[in-house]
């Protein structure tokens, strides 16, 4: 039997934590785990947008179903639970950056966004109010006890780590956070749902963004921001028009379906994007492949001020690669990626990883990239 010890010296019984219950099998066994190691357990589930509009949607979460699903992994557990209603909270600091970010020629990620603002922020002064001592989630990530307090290291299964999501967590909110699943892979985590009699115990994992479950986000950005679909010119490296295209929104650096273009003597890719000038700039794959990145907002974790090798990851799946990181006194960094990486996209976030490949050092957020020093 798998038992849970957060590491507090009081007795269990008198260690009130909080159990963030997203309606989902991972919050609902990290719920159960609290529960049977006989710690005072409360759960809260928050609701992020109208379960009108999305909740039925297939892969929607924190809406609707799922609501319904973490209330009664509650009622069978025999903990408190709560629903919180941070809709207006959601679509501010989330949805409508979200669709700013593809105002301004980026690639967003708003699960980062959400865990930043309203979970890892509002959920924490909620599970405050109410006494607890630790906000826990079933986030697949490790907290590990260091010399100088506590450190974020990635999870044991690599294909499960959460870690570059949760790159902007305060070592402040790391103090108060636990992550009981981070040592466990997927299947294990299913039968303990199953021991513990969950009916999430099979429910499929979420899937896309939470708030586009169907995978259409340009809807979402249309609607929101209808200057994002202007039309306008597909240029080579050189300046020349090669097509033309419907809305910067529809693409990605990276991308190579879709351009409708043909007849290159080689392939051609999404090199970056122009939204200013309403511009999709496209090349050959080589040109993809950049050296230099820089950053903006980095988040300390282990804080630094002096260059240092590490490894570092510029997108959620792919492996870290090593580089070097330079600090910049405006709270930015320069990254040297010494092989280089490709398709290298402004909005996306740049994660330090020790060299190692374990803790999380810090990370920020990709501004530009390029192929050779500024």
């Amino acid at each position: 039997m798998i038992d849970i010890d957060l590491g507090f010296s009081k007795p269990r019984g008198q260690t009130r934590v909080v159990a963030a219950m997203s309606g989902g099998v991972d919050s609902s066994v990290a719920a159960g785990l609290l529960k049977r190691a006989g710690y005072e357990t409360i759960g809260i589930t928050l609701q992020l947008y109208d379960a009108g509009e999305i909740a039925k949607k297939k892969g929607a979460c924190c809406a609707g179903q799922d609501i319904y699903d973490a209330r009664r992994a509650a009622e069978h557990l025999g903990i408190a639970h709560y629903v919180l209603d941070y809709e207006s909270r959601f679509k501010q600091s989330v949805i409508e950056e979200f669709a700013d970010a593809y105002v301004r020629g980026e690639t967003p990620i708003p699960c980062v966004l959400c865990n930043e603002t309203v979970k890892f922020a509002d959920l924490f002064a909620a599970a405050q109010d109410l006494g607890a001592d630790a906000l826990v989630t079933g986030h697949y990530v490790q907290r590990v006890e260091g010399a100088d307090g506590a450190e974020m290291h990635r999870a044991a299964d690599p294909a499960r780590d959460q870690s570059y999501f949760l790159f902007r967590t305060t070592r402040e909110q790391l103090d108060y956070l636990r992550f009981p699943l981070g040592h466990l892979e997927k299947p294990a985590v299913r039968a303990l749902a199953d021991e513990l009699g969950l009916a999430t115990a099979a429910k499929p994992d979420s899937q896309d963004i939470c708030f586009v479950p169907d995978g259409d986000y340009a809807s979402i950005v249309k609607k929101l921001r209808p200057r994002a679909v202007e039309p306008g010119e597909i240029v080579d490296l050189e300046g020349n028009v090669v097509g033309r295209h419907d809305g910067v929104l529809n693409y990605t650096v990276g991308q190579r379906k879709g351009l409708g273009l043909s007849g290159n003597d080689e392939p051609l890719f999404v090199i970056r994007l122009d939204a200013k000038n309403a511009r999709v700039i496209v090349g050959p794959r080589e040109a993809l492949r950049v050296r230099h990145v820089r950053l903006r907002d980095v988040n300390w974790l282990a804080p630094q001020s002096a260059p240092f090798d590490c490894m570092v990851k510029v997108r959620s799946m792919r492996p870290p690669v090593p580089a070097r990181v330079t600090p910049r006194d405006d709270g930015g960094a320069e990254v040297e990626i010494f092989a280089g990486e490709e398709a290298v996209a402004p909005g996306q976030a740049c994660v330090f990883y020790a060299n190692d490949g374990a803790r999380v050092l810090g990370g920020g957020w990709i501004v530009s990239a390029m192929r050779a020093a500024a």
